[in-house]
Protein backbone atom coordinates (compact mmCIF):
# COMPACT_ATOMS: atom_id res chain seq x y z
CA UNK A 1 0.00 0.00 0.00
CA UNK A 2 1.35 3.45 -0.90
CA UNK A 3 1.81 6.24 1.64
CA UNK A 4 -1.01 8.17 -0.03
CA UNK A 5 -3.35 5.20 0.38
CA UNK A 6 -2.33 4.83 4.02
CA UNK A 7 -3.02 8.54 4.62
CA UNK A 8 -6.46 8.18 3.05
CA UNK A 9 -7.28 5.41 5.55
CA UNK A 10 -5.91 7.22 8.61
CA UNK A 11 -8.49 8.63 11.06
CA UNK A 12 -7.42 11.50 13.30
CA UNK A 13 -9.33 13.24 16.08
CA UNK A 14 -8.43 16.90 16.62
CA UNK A 15 -9.42 18.45 19.95
CA UNK A 16 -8.81 22.04 20.93
CA UNK A 17 -9.57 25.72 20.69
CA UNK A 18 -11.19 26.55 17.37
CA UNK A 19 -11.51 30.09 16.09
CA UNK A 20 -12.77 31.97 13.09
CA UNK A 21 -10.00 33.80 11.24
CA UNK A 22 -11.71 36.77 9.62
CA UNK A 23 -9.89 38.96 7.10
CA UNK A 24 -11.05 42.38 5.93
CA UNK A 25 -9.10 43.60 2.89
CA UNK A 26 -9.07 47.22 1.87
CA UNK A 27 -7.33 50.17 0.28
CA UNK A 28 -5.46 52.79 2.27
CA UNK A 29 -5.57 56.17 0.56
CA UNK A 30 -5.42 58.66 3.43
CA UNK A 31 -4.82 59.32 7.11
CA UNK A 32 -7.82 59.93 9.34
CA UNK A 33 -8.48 63.57 10.29
CA UNK A 34 -9.63 62.32 13.71
CA UNK A 35 -6.36 60.62 14.72
CA UNK A 36 -3.00 59.74 13.11
CA UNK A 37 -4.22 56.37 11.82
CA UNK A 38 -4.83 55.07 8.27
CA UNK A 39 -8.36 54.97 6.90
CA UNK A 40 -9.01 51.54 5.36
CA UNK A 41 -11.77 51.35 2.77
CA UNK A 42 -12.89 47.70 3.01
CA UNK A 43 -13.30 46.05 -0.40
CA UNK A 44 -13.45 42.34 0.43
CA UNK A 45 -14.10 40.03 3.39
CA UNK A 46 -12.90 36.45 3.88
CA UNK A 47 -13.43 33.86 6.63
CA UNK A 48 -11.02 30.97 7.24
CA UNK A 49 -10.65 28.05 9.64
CA UNK A 50 -8.52 29.13 12.59
CA UNK A 51 -6.87 27.52 15.61
CA UNK A 52 -7.67 23.82 15.95
CA UNK A 53 -9.93 24.13 12.89
CA UNK A 54 -6.90 25.14 10.83
CA UNK A 55 -5.01 22.12 12.18
CA UNK A 56 -7.90 19.91 11.07
CA UNK A 57 -7.93 21.61 7.65
CA UNK A 58 -4.19 20.91 7.28
CA UNK A 59 -4.89 17.24 7.93
CA UNK A 60 -7.70 17.13 5.38
CA UNK A 61 -5.49 18.60 2.65
CA UNK A 62 -2.99 15.79 3.27
CA UNK A 63 -5.77 13.30 2.59
CA UNK A 64 -6.61 11.90 6.03
CA UNK A 65 -10.06 11.49 7.63
CA UNK A 66 -10.60 14.09 10.35
CA UNK A 67 -13.03 14.70 13.20
CA UNK A 68 -12.92 17.99 15.14
CA UNK A 69 -14.09 18.29 18.75
CA UNK A 70 -14.37 21.72 20.36
CA UNK A 71 -16.44 23.97 22.60
CA UNK A 72 -17.97 26.98 20.82
CA UNK A 73 -20.63 29.60 21.42
CA UNK A 74 -24.09 29.61 19.89
CA UNK A 75 -23.41 32.67 17.78
CA UNK A 76 -22.94 33.77 14.17
CA UNK A 77 -19.19 33.03 14.27
CA UNK A 78 -19.67 29.43 15.45
CA UNK A 79 -22.24 28.63 12.76
CA UNK A 80 -20.04 30.22 10.09
CA UNK A 81 -17.09 28.18 11.35
CA UNK A 82 -19.11 24.96 11.41
CA UNK A 83 -20.09 25.55 7.77
CA UNK A 84 -16.45 26.13 6.80
CA UNK A 85 -15.40 22.96 8.62
CA UNK A 86 -18.08 20.84 6.94
CA UNK A 87 -17.30 22.28 3.51
CA UNK A 88 -13.66 21.30 4.00
CA UNK A 89 -14.67 17.66 4.58
CA UNK A 90 -14.03 17.69 8.35
CA UNK A 91 -16.60 16.05 10.67
CA UNK A 92 -17.44 18.62 13.38
CA UNK A 93 -18.43 17.76 16.95
CA UNK A 94 -19.15 21.20 18.40
CA UNK A 95 -20.33 21.45 22.00
CA UNK A 96 -22.26 24.71 22.27
CA UNK A 97 -22.18 27.04 25.26
CA UNK A 98 -24.72 29.87 24.98
CA UNK A 99 -22.64 32.01 27.35
CA UNK A 100 -19.47 31.58 25.31
CA UNK A 101 -18.28 33.99 22.66
CA UNK A 102 -16.71 31.95 19.84
CA UNK A 103 -13.14 33.16 19.36
CA UNK A 104 -12.79 35.45 16.35
CA UNK A 105 -9.52 36.96 15.16
CA UNK A 106 -10.31 39.86 12.87
CA UNK A 107 -7.41 41.08 10.77
CA UNK A 108 -7.59 44.29 8.76
CA UNK A 109 -5.35 44.13 5.69
CA UNK A 110 -4.23 47.07 3.56
CA UNK A 111 -1.92 46.63 0.56
CA UNK A 112 -1.16 43.03 1.62
CA UNK A 113 0.02 44.16 5.07
CA UNK A 114 -1.74 43.48 8.36
CA UNK A 115 -2.66 46.85 9.87
CA UNK A 116 -4.69 45.69 12.88
CA UNK A 117 -5.90 42.56 14.64
CA UNK A 118 -8.89 42.45 16.98
CA UNK A 119 -9.67 39.38 19.13
CA UNK A 120 -13.13 38.50 20.47
CA UNK A 121 -13.20 35.73 23.11
CA UNK A 122 -14.04 34.50 26.61
CA UNK A 123 -13.78 31.19 28.54
CA UNK A 124 -16.16 28.18 28.45
CA UNK A 125 -17.94 26.87 31.57
CA UNK A 126 -16.80 23.75 33.47
CA UNK A 127 -19.98 21.73 32.85
CA UNK A 128 -19.66 22.24 29.08
CA UNK A 129 -16.06 21.01 29.21
CA UNK A 130 -17.24 17.87 31.06
CA UNK A 131 -19.66 17.21 28.19
CA UNK A 132 -16.76 17.58 25.75
CA UNK A 133 -14.72 14.99 27.72
CA UNK A 134 -17.61 12.51 27.62
CA UNK A 135 -17.96 12.91 23.84
CA UNK A 136 -14.18 12.54 23.48
CA UNK A 137 -14.29 9.15 25.21
CA UNK A 138 -16.87 7.94 22.69
CA UNK A 139 -14.98 9.27 19.66
CA UNK A 140 -11.58 7.90 20.70
CA UNK A 141 -12.39 4.31 19.74
CA UNK A 142 -13.04 5.34 16.13
CA UNK A 143 -9.73 7.11 15.52
CA UNK A 144 -6.10 6.06 15.06
CA UNK A 145 -4.43 9.11 16.64
CA UNK A 146 -5.36 12.22 18.63
CA UNK A 147 -4.04 15.74 18.17
CA UNK A 148 -4.60 18.37 20.87
CA UNK A 149 -4.32 21.97 19.67
CA UNK A 150 -4.07 24.21 22.75
CA UNK A 151 -4.41 27.93 22.13
CA UNK A 152 -4.91 28.78 25.81
CA UNK A 153 -8.58 29.75 25.35
CA UNK A 154 -9.84 27.39 28.07
CA UNK A 155 -11.21 24.63 25.86
CA UNK A 156 -8.59 22.10 27.01
CA UNK A 157 -8.90 22.51 30.78
CA UNK A 158 -9.54 18.74 31.03
CA UNK A 159 -6.72 17.74 28.68
CA UNK A 160 -4.97 15.63 31.35
CA UNK A 161 -7.98 13.29 31.63
CA UNK A 162 -8.25 13.00 27.85
CA UNK A 163 -4.54 12.25 27.39
CA UNK A 164 -4.81 9.52 30.04
CA UNK A 165 -7.66 7.95 28.00
CA UNK A 166 -5.54 7.96 24.82
CA UNK A 167 -2.58 6.54 26.73
CA UNK A 168 -4.69 3.63 27.98
CA UNK A 169 -5.91 3.03 24.43
CA UNK A 170 -2.26 2.82 23.31
CA UNK A 171 -2.71 5.37 20.51
CA UNK A 172 -0.37 8.22 19.58
CA UNK A 173 -1.27 11.59 21.08
CA UNK A 174 0.42 14.77 19.87
CA UNK A 175 0.07 18.14 21.57
CA UNK A 176 0.71 21.68 20.41
CA UNK A 177 1.15 23.13 23.94
CA UNK A 178 0.47 26.50 25.51
CA UNK A 179 1.38 28.13 28.84
CA UNK A 180 4.00 27.34 31.44
CA UNK A 181 2.47 24.17 32.94
CA UNK A 182 3.37 21.16 30.83
CA UNK A 183 2.46 18.74 33.63
CA UNK A 184 -1.06 18.78 32.20
CA UNK A 185 0.32 17.05 29.08
CA UNK A 186 1.89 14.19 31.03
CA UNK A 187 1.97 10.95 29.06
CA UNK A 188 1.70 12.52 25.61
CA UNK A 189 3.61 10.94 22.72
CA UNK A 190 4.96 14.19 21.27
CA UNK A 191 4.90 17.86 22.29
CA UNK A 192 5.66 20.53 19.65
CA UNK A 193 6.54 23.81 21.42
CA UNK A 194 8.21 26.75 19.69
CA UNK A 195 11.23 28.53 21.20
CA UNK A 196 9.21 31.08 23.15
CA UNK A 197 6.90 28.42 24.60
CA UNK A 198 9.83 26.18 25.52
CA UNK A 199 11.60 29.00 27.40
CA UNK A 200 8.47 29.58 29.48
CA UNK A 201 8.81 26.04 30.80
CA UNK A 202 12.54 25.26 31.03
CA UNK A 203 14.00 28.79 31.07
CA UNK A 204 16.64 30.16 28.69
CA UNK A 205 19.63 28.07 27.58
CA UNK A 206 23.23 29.17 26.98
CA UNK A 207 24.08 26.58 24.34
CA UNK A 208 22.88 23.42 22.60
CA UNK A 209 24.22 21.19 25.36
CA UNK A 210 22.18 22.93 28.04
CA UNK A 211 19.08 22.88 25.83
CA UNK A 212 19.50 19.16 25.26
CA UNK A 213 19.88 18.45 28.99
CA UNK A 214 16.84 20.54 29.90
CA UNK A 215 14.68 19.07 27.14
CA UNK A 216 15.47 15.48 28.08
CA UNK A 217 14.93 16.22 31.76
CA UNK A 218 11.48 17.61 30.96
CA UNK A 219 10.72 14.63 28.74
CA UNK A 220 11.61 12.14 31.48
CA UNK A 221 9.77 14.06 34.22
CA UNK A 222 6.54 14.08 32.23
CA UNK A 223 6.79 10.62 30.64
CA UNK A 224 6.72 12.10 27.14
CA UNK A 225 8.21 10.08 24.27
CA UNK A 226 9.52 13.08 22.36
CA UNK A 227 9.67 16.87 22.19
CA UNK A 228 9.87 18.53 18.78
CA UNK A 229 11.15 22.08 19.24
CA UNK A 230 10.30 24.35 16.31
CA UNK A 231 12.94 27.07 15.94
CA UNK A 232 11.82 29.37 13.10
CA UNK A 233 14.78 30.15 10.85
CA UNK A 234 16.89 27.56 12.74
CA UNK A 235 14.66 24.70 11.67
CA UNK A 236 13.59 22.20 14.33
CA UNK A 237 15.11 19.78 16.82
CA UNK A 238 13.68 16.47 18.01
CA UNK A 239 14.55 15.18 21.49
CA UNK A 240 13.65 11.51 21.94
CA UNK A 241 14.91 8.23 23.42
CA UNK A 242 17.57 8.01 20.69
CA UNK A 243 18.97 11.44 21.57
CA UNK A 244 18.67 14.45 19.33
CA UNK A 245 17.82 15.07 15.66
CA UNK A 246 18.06 18.53 14.07
CA UNK A 247 16.82 19.58 10.65
CA UNK A 248 17.60 22.96 9.13
CA UNK A 249 14.99 25.36 7.81
CA UNK A 250 14.65 25.42 4.04
CA UNK A 251 15.65 28.80 2.65
CA UNK A 252 12.63 30.60 1.18
CA UNK A 253 10.94 33.98 1.30
CA UNK A 254 8.85 34.23 4.46
CA UNK A 255 5.53 35.87 3.68
CA UNK A 256 3.50 35.01 6.80
CA UNK A 257 4.26 32.71 9.76
CA UNK A 258 0.57 32.54 10.80
CA UNK A 259 -0.42 28.91 11.34
CA UNK A 260 2.98 27.41 10.53
CA UNK A 261 2.92 25.49 13.82
CA UNK A 262 -0.49 24.08 12.88
CA UNK A 263 0.95 22.74 9.63
CA UNK A 264 3.95 21.16 11.35
CA UNK A 265 1.98 19.20 13.95
CA UNK A 266 -0.73 18.23 11.43
CA UNK A 267 1.86 16.83 9.02
CA UNK A 268 3.64 14.99 11.82
CA UNK A 269 0.40 13.43 13.11
CA UNK A 270 -0.81 12.44 9.64
CA UNK A 271 2.43 10.69 8.74
CA UNK A 272 2.64 8.87 12.09
CA UNK A 273 -0.99 7.74 11.74
CA UNK A 274 -0.04 6.38 8.30
CA UNK A 275 2.69 4.26 9.90
CA UNK A 276 5.77 6.44 9.43
CA UNK A 277 8.24 6.68 12.32
CA UNK A 278 8.62 9.98 14.13
CA UNK A 279 12.20 10.43 12.91
CA UNK A 280 11.13 9.81 9.32
CA UNK A 281 8.24 12.27 9.66
CA UNK A 282 10.19 15.20 11.16
CA UNK A 283 12.01 16.31 7.96
CA UNK A 284 8.72 16.25 6.05
CA UNK A 285 6.96 18.27 8.78
CA UNK A 286 9.83 20.76 8.55
CA UNK A 287 9.36 20.98 4.78
CA UNK A 288 5.61 21.53 5.21
CA UNK A 289 6.21 24.36 7.69
CA UNK A 290 8.62 25.97 5.24
CA UNK A 291 6.08 25.80 2.43
CA UNK A 292 3.25 27.36 4.42
CA UNK A 293 5.21 30.45 5.54
CA UNK A 294 5.40 31.39 1.86
CA UNK A 295 1.61 31.80 1.82
CA UNK A 296 -0.56 34.56 3.24
CA UNK A 297 -2.51 34.00 6.46
CA UNK A 298 -3.61 30.63 7.83
CA UNK A 299 -2.84 28.21 5.00
CA UNK A 300 -2.28 24.52 4.27
CA UNK A 301 0.05 22.25 2.30
CA UNK A 302 -1.29 19.51 0.02
CA UNK A 303 0.11 16.01 -0.41
CA UNK A 304 1.24 16.97 -3.93
CA UNK A 305 3.10 20.06 -2.67
CA UNK A 306 4.77 18.14 0.13
CA UNK A 307 6.08 15.35 -2.07
CA UNK A 308 6.76 17.21 -5.32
Amino acid sequence: MTLKEKLNLARILVVGDVMLDRYWYGAVDRISPEAPVPVVRICREEDRNGGAANVAYNLITLGVQVSLLSVVGDDEASHKLEALVKNAGITPHFVRDAQLKTTVKLRVIGHQQQLLRMDFENTPKTEVLETQTAIFTELLNHHDAVLFSDYGKGGLSHVSDMIACVHRANKPVLVDPKGGDYARYRGATVLTPNKTEMKQVIGPWRDESELQNKAHTLRHELGIDAILLTRSEEGMTLFDAEGQLSVTAQAREVFDVTGAGDTVIATLTALMAAGMSLREAVPLANRAGGLVVGKFGTATVSYLELFS
